[in-house]
């Protein structure tokens, strides 16, 4: 007994065509045939997990609760326009 796991298509005719590499030639065989509907795969592609620099998983709540620390950071430390001459002028003097 042999068994193969093979991929084809079902035509708008409904006919399954099976090329099946084998030894066996002019021979009467039995067949078992399970037949599974495999997923659309020109329009999607599993995606694989991504994960952060911790080890976490990132998914798209992640990398928005990631973006809106980010901002608030940026108010918390942002230098008035009119200090940052001010600045320079003193670390010249260093």
């Amino acid at each position: 007994m042999e068994t193969m796991k093979l991929r084809s298509h079902i035509g708008d005719d409904g006919i399954l065509q099976i090329h099946t590499p084998t030894d066996f030639k002019d021979k009467s065989v039995e067949v078992v045939l399970v037949i599974q509907p495999l997923p659309d795969t020109s329009s999607t592609t599993p995606e694989k997990p991504q994960y952060n620099a911790w080890g976490k998983p990132t998914t798209k709540t992640s990398i928005r609760n990631a973006i809106a620390r980010m901002q608030q950071l940026r108010r918390e430390v942002a230098l008035e326009k009119a200090a940052i001459p001010s600045m320079i002028e003193e670390g010249r003097r260093f």
